[in-house]
C-alpha cells in the first residue's frame, strides 16, 4: 500500500482561499434578496443572536476569534477539566436524587447504572433524619458515595450519616460524598441563615479523618431557579465559594484544605453550548480565586451538574426527556464530574420507576453508546466554545465583583441586591416567553389539548421564603389551568372558530399558527363547518395578505352579523374595519390569551 505524503492530501487545494469579507458580502446579498436592507459590514451582526448578560453569538467563528489559552486538562486554569484524564476513566458520576426514604428505589438505581446518591433530608422537605438509615438500607456505603442536601438540618443529618458509617464498619478513609452544608444557599432558599461554626467543625473533621468526604456544597441552583442568567449563576457561586473560604480559613483550615471541602452545583440547560461554556468558565474563574488566595494548585473545581428544573414543563412532560438528554450531553461535554438527570415527571411530583429508569439511562447511553466520555474535553479547540467561555467568564466576574463590592454574598442576599438583579433578568426573559420568542415545545408551541394529564403522588414541599422559584411554562400553565377548570365545570373548553379564507395554499400557514396560539391558552380551535355551527363566540380570520385586502372587512362584517363578539385576524395589524385584535409572530401571546379567556368568562 502506497502512503501519499501530506502535501498530496491537501483537500480543495485547487480552490482559492475564501476570505471573511467575501463570505460577509455574500451573506449581505442573500439578506437583501430576502427584503432586509443591510450593508456588507452589518450582515454578520444581522445574523447574530443576542443572549443574556450582554453576550452575542455570531454566525461564524474563525481562528481570529481569539480567547485566552485554556491550558491543559488537569492543570490551571482548569478550563479543560480538573483531572488530566477527564471522564475517560468510566464516565461521569451518575448521581440520582431522592426525596423519600424508599430503599427499594435507591437500590434499583444503584443496581442499574447510578453511581452515587443525592439525598434530600429534612423533617418536612425530604427524608427525615431519623429515617436516613432506612433510606440507605442495603446500600454498600463504601462503594456508593452519598451527598446530603439537608438545608438548616445539616448538622444532625451529617452526624447521623457519619454515625451510620461507623455502625456499618466503613473505614474512615472509605467514606465518600458530601455532607451538603450550604448556609448561604439555605439563606437564598429560605431567607434564613444557619450558624457556620458547626459547618467549620464538620469541615475540620472531614479534612482530618475522612479524606473522601467534603463538608460543603456551593449550590448555584437557587439563583438559576430564581430566573438568573448564566453569568449571575456563576457570579453568585463564586461569591459563595469565596465566603466559605474566608470562614474555613478563619476556622483554622489552610486554603488548600478549605478548597478541598467545596463542591459546586450548577444547572445544565437545553442550551447546550451555553451550558458547556458555563462549566468551563466556572472552573477558570474558581482557579483564579484559588490563585489569588495563594493556592493555585487547589483550584480544580469539583462540579455537579443538574438538569435545569426551570426548563421542565408540566404539560406534555414527555418532551422533558429530550430536554434533559440535551442538557446531560452538554454537562458531559462541559466536563462535569457528576451529573443528575431529573426525571421527566419531576415537575409533577414524585417520579415513578419508569421516569427514574429513563433518567439514569440517559447518562448510560451518552457514556456507553455515544462514547461521550472517551474524549478529554470534547469541546476544546472550538473557536465558538472558547470565545463564548471567555465572554461568559468576563460577564460572571463582573457580577461577582459587584456582589463583593456590596459586602459579599450574605449581605447581597440580605439587602435584596441579588434578588433584584435576578428579578430584572427574569422579567426580560418572561417577556420573550410571553411573545414566544423563546418557544416552549408542548406548551407555547405545539400544545396538545386532548392529551391525558400525567398524575403523580405529591413530592415533599421544597424550602421557601427566600428567592422565588420560576419555570419557563408558568404563564402558559396558568392559562391552561383556567381552561381545565372551565372544562371540569362545563364539560367543554372555551372555543374559537378559525375562518379560513381562500384556497389551502393561502390560509394553511396562518391557520396552523392561530391553532397553535389559541391552544397554548387552552382555547380549542374549531376549523370545521361554519361559525354558526362551531358554538364559538369569537373568530379568527386566517389567510394571505392579498386576500385580506379583498375580503377581510366584508367577512368580518358578516361574522359580526352572525353573532361574533370578537374578531381576530392572523397577521400584522392593518386598516381593516371590523377586526378587533391582530395576532402575529412576536405578539404578546400571554396578554392576548388572558384577555380572551376573560371575555369568555373563564376564571
Amino acid at each position: 500500500m502506497t502512503v501519499l505524503p501530506d502535501d498530496e492530501l491537501s483537500l480543495a487545494a485547487e480552490f482559492p482561499d475564501a476570505t471573511h469579507e467575501q463570505w460577509r458580502n455574500l451573506v449581505a446579498g442573500v439578506l437583501r434578496k430576502s427584503g432586509k436592507e443591510v450593508s456588507d459590514a452589518d450582515a454578520e451582526h444581522a445574523l447574530s443572536t443576542a443572549l443574556e448578560d450582554g453576550l452575542r453569538v455570531s454566525p461564524l467563528y474563525t481562528a481570529l476569534d481569539a480567547a485566552p489559552d485554556p491550558g491543559l486538562p488537569g492543570f490551571a486554569p482548569f478550563v479543560r477539566g480538573g483531572r488530566a484524564e477527564g471522564n475517560t476513566g468510566g464516565g461521569w458520576d451518575v448521581r440520582q436524587r431522592h426525596t423519600v426514604a424508599d430503599a427499594g428505589a435507591v437500590l434499583a438505581d444503584l443496581e442499574n447504572g447510578v453511581t452515587s446518591l443525592w439525598l434530600v433530608v429534612g423533617e418536612h422537605a425530604g427524608i427525615p433524619t431519623a429515617e436516613l438509615d432506612r433510606a440507605l438500607d442495603g446500600v454498600y456505603l463504601d462503594l456508593a458515595p452519598v451527598v446530603l442536601d439537608a438545608g438548616g438540618e445539616v448538622e444532625p443529618a451529617a452526624r447521623r450519616l457519619l454515625r451510620l458509617y461507623e455502625e456499618r464498619g466503613i473505614a474512615a478513609d472509605a467514606a465518600r460524598g458530601n455532607l451538603g452544608a450550604d448556609p448561604l444557599g439555605h439563606q437564598a432558599r429560605t431567607g434564613a441563615r444557619y450558624d457556620i461554626a458547626p459547618v467549620a467543625e464538620l469541615a475540620r473533621l472531614c479534612a482530618g479523618r475522612h479524606p473522601g468526604l467534603r463538608a460543603l456544597t456551593v449550590d448555584a441552583l437557587p439563583y438559576h431557579e430564581a430566573g438568573g442568567s448564566a453569568a449571575q449563576e456563576l457570579g453568585c457561586s463564586l461569591a459563595t465559594g469565596a465566603a466559605y473560604l474566608r470562614e474555613l480559613t478563619g476556622a483554622g483550615l489552610s486554603v488548600e484544605q478549605a478548597c478541598a471541602q467545596l463542591e459546586f452545583r450548577y444547572a445544565a440547560t437545553a442550551d447546550q453550548f451555553l451550558t458547556v461554556a458555563k462549566l468551563r468558565a466556572a472552573r477558570r474563574l474558581w482557579a483564579r480565586i484559588a490563585e489569588v488566595c495563594g493556592a493555585p494548585r487547589a483550584g480544580a473545581q469539583l462540579q455537579h451538574a443538574v438538569t435545569s428544573p426551570v426548563m421542565m414543563t408540566r404539560r406534555d412532560p414527555w418532551v422533558n426527556m429530550l430536554r434533559t438528554t440535551v442538557a446531560t450531553l452538554a454537562a458531559g461535554v462541559g466536563g462535569a464530574d457528576a451529573v443528575t438527570v431529573l426525571p421527566f415527571d419531576d415537575a409533577l411530583g414524585l417520579p415513578d420507576s419508569f421516569a427514574r429508569r429513563i433518567a439514569r439511562n440517559t447518562s448510560t447511553i451518552l457514556i456507553e453508546e455515544s462514547h461521550l466520555s472517551r474524549v478529554i474535553d470534547p469541546a476544546g479547540g472550538s473557536w465558538y466554545v472558547e470565545r463564548l467561555t471567555d465572554e461568559l467568564a468576563s460577564a460572571a466576574w463582573e457580577f461577582f465583583q459587584e456582589i463583593e463590592r456590596a459586602g459579599g454574598q450574605a449581605t447581597a442576599l440580605r439587602c435584596g441586591m441579588v434578588g433584584e438583579r435576578l428579578a430584572e433578568t427574569w422579567s426580560v426573559r418572561s417577556a420573550k416567553l410571553a411573545k414566544r420568542r423563546e418557544p416552549v415545545t408542548g406548551v407555547s408551541e405545539f400544545p396538545h389539548l386532548a392529551e391525558k394529564p400525567v398524575v403523580r403522588a405529591p413530592a415533599p414541599a421544597p424550602p421557601s421564603g427566600g428567592l422565588p422559584r420560576v419555570r419557563r411554562d408558568e404563564a402558559f400553565e396558568a392559562l391552561r389551568a383556567r381552561s381545565d377548570a372551565h372544562l371540569a365545570a362545563t364539560g367543554a373548553r372555551p372555543r374559537i372558530h378559525l375562518a379560513a379564507l381562500g384556497p389551502a395554499a393561502a390560509h394553511t400557514a396562518r391557520l396552523t399558527f392561530a391553532a397553535n396560539l389559541f391552544q397554548a391558552g387552552g382555547i380549542e380551535p374549531v376549523t370545521e363547518g361554519t361559525f354558526e355551527e362551531s358554538g364559538a363566540l369569537e373568530v379568527c380570520l386566517c389567510s394571505s395578505d392579498a386576500l385580506y385586502e379583498e375580503q377581510a372587512e366584508a367577512v368580518a362584517g358578516r361574522l359580526r352579523a352572525a353573532g361574533a363578539k370578537h374578531v381576530f385576524l392572523a397577521g400584522r395589524p392593518g386598516p381593516y374595519a371590523g377586526v378587533d385584535t391582530y395576532v402575529f409572530a412576536g405578539c404578546d401571546a400571554v396578554s392576548v390569551l388572558s384577555a380572551t379567556l376573560d371575555r369568555m368568562g373563564v376564571s
